[in-house]
């Protein structure tokens, strides 16, 4: 079915395009026909201190690119003199190689810890009351059971913080002796990494991680190539390439004195980067990120390096990017915050009522004050009677109003704080285990990386994803090609024409690709006509810059049979790898990279070109070219990138016809979802690369804006190209994802999807994700000033409005209610530029929010934090952001909740992220199972919390009138303190972590049901007032009804104090009870043994006697009517929750209430199978509203 034609709003072909997703870094190489030494161009991530983000403007990327590109003067330096640690560090001592990631020492522990845990204003609270309990004015209860609930809390803490902080130590020990090979005295001796220093020369083996920062002086390859694995610092498997200069690579330490100076930047976190100088024999060398290795790299594929260590210890890159994800506060914690503000000041209002009537009761009975009991004022031991025990009627009421507020005190509850802790870490628990969120393909589980926000996952409102790695495998496929205007799309291809495996022969064994491509026969045919075929010039020179302009590294691995071996290309971008791949299927099989030169295997005949430049890819350009010396001695330059950046450097004189006919299989592509890239080529006459290479080597020996330099001379030579073609890549769509999708927006989550991609991929992605809809109304805005912006934005709102207005009427009952499931936005990333930090960004809100989707192409990652900062900002809607990517992490740190994928671009998306996993399709259980679930329980928690210590509050508030006002309580001192540590905490924390309202089923099934968090169903001022009231009214029963049925007899206030405390804790185990929707044998022995736990400690304390109260629960327990009090206030105050409750149910049911009756009167079949896939699969044949 075709779709409806989309609104185009200013639609612009020739704009600057912004970066594509799978950018990493900006660089620029170049290997001489002489030095072959790597030199790259580095970006440095600069602080930008109080500086705005300009989350709208490409110049915000370019000024964090220009402010690193300074000159390193004598003050920004660091001096490194290679060999000589003494002048190394005579001027400035420099970080030893002990690392330290431990937060305590011995003797800073304690006070460390406890102003960390003091940070919580509770705490400081609980403190202060515990102070005031010390005064003998003041003293209510006893001084040690005062201290004792802060005191546990406390404790607690830190062990938990003690103990994680010795298994750091432990760690930091084990890392710190491990043996390095130095060279000292002209002889490599072990030492121990913590006793290495900056200056010092290092030997480090194949397979050995490196110690510290180093920069490569030569490796065991006489080229001077190293190859090495930093999955320990990012994340990636893949090996890269770094090089040791030519003038450094002959040098033997042990044979000579090696001196020289390095003149390197101070440390930093930028891992990409790295600007420096070598001064040695007289000659000057730059350097770059390709001359440096990071600590924790492990070497691969060498049998040896030597290095000279630059940065170590804290200062290594590894070190100073070793914080954690930022830390995120909890929604509902924040909300949370206004319930104990208002119960603080009811806290003071009980308080302040108390002080007053004290006052009046003074005032009445001030003649009888010198003999009354509690307020005797003379002390008739003495020959002349004294004042004592009364400090005069102001000092009393002050005195009344602080003892007040100690007995009051667990109106604020303390043990909620660790009650949240605890829940949370069971939570975590079950999310980490659970299977359904488990990756089989990369083997990882759901990681729960900030425990803090668990509850915000059943609040989402928005979802802003990243396409690349996240909603797709980020598995490049090469799928067809456009070679000369002439479109090898493949249409034909059947599994008989599949490559059955191209080969070469490389010694004794036969080697072949280890990655199997489809392949076209047309252009098979075209490639074996060889020079007869019109276009196979065009054709090997497009397989040829697929095969040599990438940073691939090719490695030859071994089978079982030890005469065929694979070839397995590693690189830092699976497109590149993809690219390799096909030309090695069509009979270019990049066989050896060298510094200096790379082996390709063109239609069986062994080719040696020597690498004369190689330009890497960069944001600015977005392109990558190499300059190749043939074996004619020629000299070409094959460049590739994304369309709209070749087609400014394509010369359009030559081959107009070719360029139409290329643009229009780039746009069929793009409709398919492929990811294309063009490429083109140009012969450099001698001049030309004379120039070229006179200007390159002027640049990469440059202080100043080196990086800047070397990026124009790559423009300069990189111009007037002959068009050879375009490829398409096939990014797979991950399992699930379609049906994740229509979960999501099932359950009412806007997903927005934030892309670097063309806008027609992501068009095409969108479809095939059920993203988009046939049924959608799309507009799209692409603009190239802020004028065009303002009018495609006003009339996108416009013909908005005329949609409401028209799904208003009575004629369309039947279509949607809202009209927003009917739209869909699409905007590029140029007019984002001029929509973004503007005033234009409440036009883009207001369209946005009437949208169901949004989708954002060609976006820089600041834009994508930008998107996200206009919703967050703006409404006070839950978001969450997911990525793959360092090009998602400004975006995951900005949303309310960030996920991270574990996927093919590295960890640096998981490092910044609060929770990761494997697969985009796990954000469905995440959310609305497990997301939930976590609202739900800590929801009615601290809803539970508030009431549990509010009853217990009154119960003593209602007994002070009865006292004279003195806040004497009846309730033993000791009773109070285990209230909310024993009596009443394990059954909150074992409902918190295992109560369930619905089944896993049910929940995936009906999505729906996810709204109730987005309502604040669970947790809002209504239910916390009529919780409030209900309290109220469960206070007076549990007080006056043992009151007025004791009234006239003898018992003592002991008595009376236990059957009190009883009748509490009985009726808040039975009013949690009432609410579980699960049971299990857990929670059957925290609540019936909270009860008993109850009794046991009532005569355990009865039955010193050395505590008031002596005797008195064995006492007054022979009474029949103890019992029956008992029984009757829990029914008299349970009776208004229960009729309330079952009429609410039955006149007024929720969503999670009217499913709660359907798997009771109609459980889900049996035959349903447990998995995410299956149970997903009822969601399509739900009913459409």
């Amino acid at each position: 079915m075709d779709s409806p034609s989309p609104i185009m709003f200013d639609s612009s072909l020739n704009n600057e395009i912004t970066p594509s997703s799978n950018s990493r870094r900006s660089a620029s190489a170049h290997h001489s026909r002489t030095s072959r030494a790597g030199s790259t161009g580095e970006v440095a991530f600069s602080d930008l201190g109080s500086k705005p983000v300009l989350y709208g403007s490409r110049r915000a990327d370019s000024e964090v690119y220009c402010m690193s590109q300074k000159e390193i003067n004598e003050e920004d330096a660091r001096f490194v003199y290679i060999n000589n640690p003494v002048s190394t560090n005579d001027k400035f001592e420099f970080a030893r190689n002990s690392i330290r990631t431990a937060k305590y020492s011995v003797i800073s522990f304690l006070p460390r810890n406890l102003f960390k845990q003091f940070h919580r204003v509770a705490y400081i609270y609980f403190l202060i009351i515990a102070v005031l309990n010390q005064l003998p004015q003041l003293a209510v209860f006893g001084r040690g059971a005062s201290i004792l609930p802060l005191a546990s809390v406390l404790l607690v803490t830190a062990v938990k913080d003690a103990y994680e902080d010795w298994r750091r130590h432990r760690a930091d020990k084990i890392e710190n002796n491990r043996l390095a090979w130095v060279l000292v005295d002209g002889q490599f001796q072990q030492k121990s990494w913590k006793d290495i220093q900056v200056g010092e020369i290092i030997k480090v083996e194949a397979n050995d991680t490196l110690p510290c920062d180093m920069v490569l002086l030569s490796t065991s390859d006489p080229t001077g190539v190293a190859y090495v694995q930093t999955i320990n610092l990012d994340g990636e498997s893949n090996l890269k390439t770094r090089y040791a200069k030519q003038e450094t690579l002959s040098k033997n330490p042990e044979n000579g004195r090696f001196t020289g100076l390095i003149k390197c930047e101070k440390p930093n976190r930028n891992i990409y980067g790295f600007h420096g100088n070598m001064e040695i024999d007289g000659k000057r060398l730059s350097l770059g990120p390709s001359n440096i290795i990071l600590r924790g790299c492990d070497l691969k594929n060498t049998a040896s390096i030597l290095g000279v260590a630059v940065y170590c210890g804290a200062e290594t890159k590894a070190m100073l990017n070793s914080s954690g994800a930022p830390s995120k506060r909890s929604r509902l914690e924040t909300r949370m915050n206004l319930e104990i503000t208002i119960l603080s000041l009811f806290l003071v209002a009980l308080c302040t009522v108390t002080s007053v009537c004290a006052a009046v009761w003074l005032r009445r009975h001030r003649d009888e004050l010198d003999t009354m009991p509690f307020y005797r004022r003379k002390d008739y031991n003495e020959d002349e009677p004294e004042n004592y025990n009364y400090y005069g009627w102001g000092m009393e009421i002050f005195f009344t109003f602080l003892m007040a507020v100690i007995v009051f005190q667990i109106m604020i509850p303390i043990s909620l704080y660790i009650s949240m802790e605890l829940v949370r870490v069971g939570q975590a628990y079950f999310m980490i285990r659970d299977a359904h969120m488990y990756d089989e393909a990369s083997n990882s589980r759901f990681q729960c990386r900030a425990l803090n926000i668990n509850e915000d996952l059943g609040q989402i409102k928005y979802v802003f994803s990243d396409k690349t790695g996240t909603l797709t495998e980020n598995k490049m496929e090469f799928q067809c090609a456009s070679i000369w205007g002439v479109d090898y799309s493949g249409r034909k291809v059947t599994s008989g024409d599949e490559q059955a495996g191209h080969s070469v022969q490389v010694g004794e064994a036969t080697v072949s690709p280890k990655m199997r491509v489809k392949v076209d026969p047309k252009l098979l045919q075209a490639l074996r006509g060889g020079k007869m075929s019109e276009d196979f010039e065009h054709i090997r020179d497009f397989f040829l810059a697929l095969a040599a302009c990438n940073t691939i590294v090719p490695l030859i691995v071994d089978t079982s049979d030890p005469c065929v071996k694979l070839m397995d290309y590693q690189g830092e971008s699976p497109d590149e790898q993809a690219l390799a791949y096909a030309a090695a299927a069509y009979g270019f099989m990049l066989i050896e990279r060298t510094s200096g030169h790379i082996v390709i295997d063109v239609l069986g005949q062994r080719q040696r070109f020597n690498v004369l430049g190689l330009h890497e890819f960069d944001s600015d350009r977005k392109r990558m070219s190499v300059i190749l010396g043939f074996p004619d001695k020629s000299v070409k330059i094959f460049v590739k990138g994304a369309d709209t950046s070749m087609f400014t450097v394509i010369d359009r004189a030559s081959s107009m016809g070719i360029i139409r006919a290329t643009e229009g299989h780039l746009h069929s592509y793009s409709s398919l979802g492929l990811r294309t890239l063009v490429v083109g080529m140009r012969e450099l006459s001698d001049s030309e690369f004379e120039q070229w290479h006179s200007s390159f080597e002027a640049a990469s020996t440059a202080l100043i804006g080196r990086a800047a330099l070397l990026r124009k001379v790559a423009t300069n030579v990189e111009n007037h190209l002959s068009l050879l073609g375009a490829s398409a890549i096939e990014d797979k769509l991950q399992e699930g994802v379609p049906e994740a999708i229509e979960a999501l927006r099932t359950a009412a989550i806007k997903v927005w999807v934030l892309t670097g991609d063309k806008q027609e991929t992501a068009i095409s992605i969108g479809y095939s994700s059920k993203l988009l809809t046939n049924k959608m109304k799309q507009f799209i805005v692409n603009s190239n000033s802020k004028e065009s912006c303002r009018k495609s934005l006003s009339d996108a709102l416009l013909v908005c409005k005329k949609l409401n207005n028209v799904s208003e009427t009575p004629d369309n009952e039947e279509i949607s209610a809202s009209s927003g499931s009917l739209v869909a936005l699409i905007i590029d990333g140029t007019s984002l530029v001029y929509i973004l930090d503007s005033e234009l960004e409440e036009q883009l809100f207001e369209l946005a929010s009437k949208c169901s989707v949004v989708l954002c192409c060609r976006v820089a990652p600041l834009q994508k934090a930008g998107i996200v900062a206009l919703v967050k900002n703006r409404t006070a809607d839950m978001t969450l952001s997911i990525g793959d990517g360092a090009n998602d992490v400004s975006m995951i740190q900005m949303a309310d909740v960030g996920v991270g994928i574990s996927g093919q671009e590295g960890r640096q998306a998981v490092m910044a992220s609060d929770f990761s996993m494997g697969q985009f399709r796990f954000l469905v259980p995440l959310l609305l199972v497990h997301g939930h679930w976590n609202y739900q329980r800590m929801g009615y928690m601290i809803i539970y919390n508030f009431y549990r210590n509010a009853i217990f509050v009154l119960v003593l508030f209602w007994y002070v009138p009865f006292t004279a006002f003195t806040l004497t309580t009846a309730i033993n001192e000791w009773n109070s303190v285990l209230y909310s540590v024993i009596y009443t905490a394990v059954p909150t924390v074992i409902v918190g972590v295992l109560d369930k309202d619905l089944r896993r089923k049910t929940l995936l099934k009906y999505p729906q049901l996810y709204g109730a968090g987005q309502r604040r169903e669970n947790y809002n001022s209504k239910l916390f007032w009529l919780t409030m009231i209900d309290t109220l009214w469960q206070s007076v029963v549990v007080f006056f009804g043992p009151f007025f049925a004791y009234r006239i007899s003898s018992i003592d206030a002991a008595s009376i104090g236990d059957l009190w405390t009883l009748g509490v804790v009985i009726l808040v185990n039975l009013h949690l009870a009432m609410d579980i929707n699960r049971w299990n044998w857990l929670m059957h022995a925290a609540i019936w043994g909270s009860i008993l736990a109850t009794f046991v400690s009532i005569m355990v304390i009865d039955a010193i006697p050395i505590l008031p109260g002596y005797w008195a629960i064995f006492e007054s327990a022979k009474t029949g009517l103890f019992w029956l009090c008992l029984l009757g206030v829990v029914v008299a105050a349970l009776i208004p929750r229960f009729v309330v409750k079952v009429l609410y149910q039955h006149c007024s049911p929720c969503d999670i209430q009217i499913a709660k009756e359907a798997e009771k009167l109609k459980p889900l079949s049996r035959g349903v199978a447990g998995s995410v896939g299956v149970e997903m699969s009822a969601i399509l044949d739900s009913p459409r509203r």
